[in-house]
């Protein structure tokens, strides 16, 4: 048989040549990190400090394909959430210490020694598929890991791409090669044996709620997040209705709603209520009549209660456009009257879109009692965001299940950590409210084990003596 005649090498199909590229992509990870051992804090940074100007060099690059990739969000809104990764976020990473001595405790004669945990595994998210990709790479090396991303099927390309700007300035800079990594056949199979792998030791999941659940199922410890519906409350005290009006509305149009910290309800207490929505409209919302509110309802949930894809991160206009009507090309979120939170009300639920539900309360007990409502629906463990200047109006809202709970400020911006001194960071822990074991912003302090060595500070044999309490 001539060459010209030979068959074609069989080819593997998706799921095996996804399998194999995860072995590939891990067993170097694993290489990498045991070549990293030892390095100190200064070196990690030096990497982190390349990393990150890499990254907000090729920020419009990554961008721009993420946009034209998944079809999610606005352009320069994904500009500057790659930014705010790799500059802002970055910028305080290299302020601290996550490797090494990172306390002494003289008096107690404890140090506390920070150590890396070894390969970890990135789950990134069709919505924000490179911002997270920036994020989890420049924190895993902050804190002395190797890391490999799983992405979205939808943004395998984008988000390779963002892993390999990261990937090749570390190297550049000195870190080994395999330290950061992007499976390039991503498939359900794929990212389900990479976070079971033995070589794993930590899964940082960003998804939906069926990645969620299969990052809890891997038998590996995991930090994921959960869903966000996330309820503003503006009272009675509210510094400024118009401002508010216009910090809700920015916050839940930023890249098309695609931040599950984003505000997804907002209550308004009857006595501003007049002020608040004739601002809330002046800046871009849409009031929607019964109508248009059933066909949008259509148009983001499939029958089983599910966003269906196509809805996800479009414009107010496009939205409006697909439920069949017409809004001005001015506006900025659909909006919508309600009185009821629940499965039955689909607009009361999470919408990873420009839409915002408005309930009117008569005053702050029974505003306390909606955001309670709207966290049930599944919000817990996320973030609430407070409109007032009363402490004593603000104070029941901090017994709320929500990690964050932000005070005049944009529920994106406040959440994420920048227009708040909360720690800055693009994966938003949800606590034991929705099942996950942690309630922080993650940060690379996140991602290491702390040793302490602790001297002896009192005979050892007193421990049979009696205490007086």
């Amino acid at each position: 048989m001539t060459a010209a005649t030979a068959p074609d090498p069989p080819q593997l199909d998706a799921d095996l040549a996804g399998l194999a590229d995860v072995r590939t992509k891990v067993r170097a990870a694993a290489a990498a990190f045991a070549e990293l051992a030892g390095t100190d804090q200064e070196t990690l940074d030096r990497y982190v400090r390349a990393m990150a100007l890499a990254g907000t060099k090729a920020a419009e690059e990554l961008a721009r394909l993420a946009v034209d990739e998944t079809g999610y969000g606005i352009y320069e809104h994904k500009i500057y959430k790659n930014r705010y990764n790799t500059g802002f976020v970055a910028k305080w990473m290299l302020e601290r210490r996550a490797i090494g001595v990172l306390w002494v405790d003289d008096d107690a004669r404890v140090t506390a020694v920070g150590s890396p945990m070894g390969v970890l595994a990135g789950i990134i998210p069709v919505t924000n598929p490179t911002s997270t990709a920036l994020f989890k790479s420049l924190a895993a090396v902050k804190s002395g890991n190797a890391i490999v991303h799983a992405p979205h099927p939808r943004a395998a390309r984008c988000t390779l791409r963002a892993v390999q700007v990261m990937a090749e300035a570390a190297v550049a800079a000195g870190a080994p090669e395999g330290l950061l990594s992007c499976l390039e056949n991503p498939t359900l199979p794929a990212t389900r044996e990479l976070m079971s792998r033995d070589e794993i030791a930590l899964v940082l999941a960003t998804g939906g709620p069926g990645m969620v659940r299969a990052a809890y199922s891997s038998g590996k410890p995991t930090i994921a997040v959960g869903a966000g519906n996330v309820p503003a409350y503006v009272g009675v005290s509210v510094p400024d209705p118009a401002e508010a009006a216009e910090m809700i509305i920015t916050s839940k149009s930023f890249d098309n709603g695609t931040a599950c910290v984003a505000e997804q309800s907002v209550v308004v207490v009857d006595a501003v209520a007049p002020a608040f929505l004739a601002a809330f409209e002046e800046r871009g919302a849409y009031w929607m009549n019964a109508p248009q509110q059933a066909a949008l309802a259509r148009v983001l949930f499939d029958d089983r209660g599910a966003m269906r894809p196509g809805s996800v991160g479009q414009t107010a206009p496009r939205l409006a456009e697909l439920a069949g009507f017409t809004v001005p090309s001015s506006t900025r979120v659909l909006a919508c009257r309600l009185d009821t939170v629940g499965p039955g009300t689909p607009l009361s639920r999470e919408i990873l879109g420009p839409v915002l539900s408005v309930y009117q309360v008569p005053d702050a007990a029974a505003g306390w009692r909606r955001c309670r409502e709207i966290l049930a629906l599944d919000g817990e463990g996320h973030t609430t965001a407070v409109h007032a200047a009363d402490p004593a109006e603000i104070a029941p809202f901090g017994t709320l299940p929500a990690g964050r709970i932000v005070i005049n400020t944009p529920a994106l911006f406040g959440g994420m950590g920048y227009s708040t001194d909360v720690d800055p960071s693009f994966q938003l822990g949800t606590g034991t409210w929705s099942g996950s074991i942690c309630s922080d912003n993650v940060t690379p302090l996140h991602l290491i084990n702390i040793k302490r060595i602790a001297h002896e500070v009192r005979p050892w044999r007193t421990v049979y003596d009696p205490v007086e309490l």
